[in-house]
C-alpha cells in the first residue's frame, strides 16, 4: 500500500451489495458484475473528461470478457443506463483483461479493492479496524471515488 500511495495514481473503487441488488430487482437483475462494471466505467470516463485525458481500462480476467466488450461498444452510442446512464466519450479502445498474477498494475488493484472490502464490513473488531485503517490510510488521498452500492439503502 505504501508503493501504490506514493504514485501520481488515482483511485476509483465501486461496488454493489449482490444480496440487495437481487432483492431489489428480483426477476430482472443485471449480473452484478455488469452493474459494477457499468458505474465504474461511468466514473473513469467522468474523471477522464473533468481532465480532458483519456483512459485505457485493464481489468482482471473474468468471464463473459467479450460481453463486457460488447458493453462497452453500447454504452459509448447509447449511455449506461441507470440513474447517472452517461455515454463513454473518454476510454480508449476496448477493455483489456489480463491474469492478475502477471501485472503488477492488477495485482496492486486487487490489494486495494481487497482492503476496501474490509473496511465496508459493519460489526468488526475494532482491532481489526484500526490494523486495516493504517494501511488505508495510505492510499485514501488517492482516492477520487469509492463507493459501494446498497440498492436497499434509502439515500437522504
Amino acid at each position: 500500500m505504501e508503493a501504490i500511495g506514493a504514485h501520481d495514481v488515482t483511485i476509483i473503487i465501486r461496488g454493489v451489495k449482490r444480496p440487495a441488488l437481487a432483492k431489489r430487482y428480483a426477476a430482472s437483475a443485471r449480473p452484478a458484475h455488469e452493474v459494477v462494471l457499468s458505474h465504474l466505467l461511468e466514473r473513469i470516463d467522468g474523471y477522464a473528461a473533468s481532465r480532458e485525458e483519456y483512459a485505457l481500462v485493464i481489468a482482471d480476467e473474468v468471464q463473459e470478457q467479450a460481453a463486457h466488450r460488447a458493453d462497452l461498444t453500447r454504452y459509448r452510442v447509447s449511455g449506461t443506463g441507470g440513474y447517472r446512464s452517461r455515454k463513454l466519450t473518454r476510454i480508449v479502445d476496448t477493455l483489456h483483461f489480463a491474469p492478475s498474477h502477471a501485472s503488477r498494475l492488477v495485482q496492486a488493484v486487487d490489494l486495494v479493492t481487497f482492503l476496501y472490502q474490509r473496511l465496508d464490513r459493519p460489526g468488526v473488531d475494532p482491532r481489526e479496524v484500526a490494523a486495516n485503517e493504517r494501511p488505508w490510510s495510505l492510499v485514501a488521498s488517492r482516492c477520487y471515488h469509492c463507493w459501494c452500492w446498497d440498492p436497499l439503502a434509502r439515500l437522504p
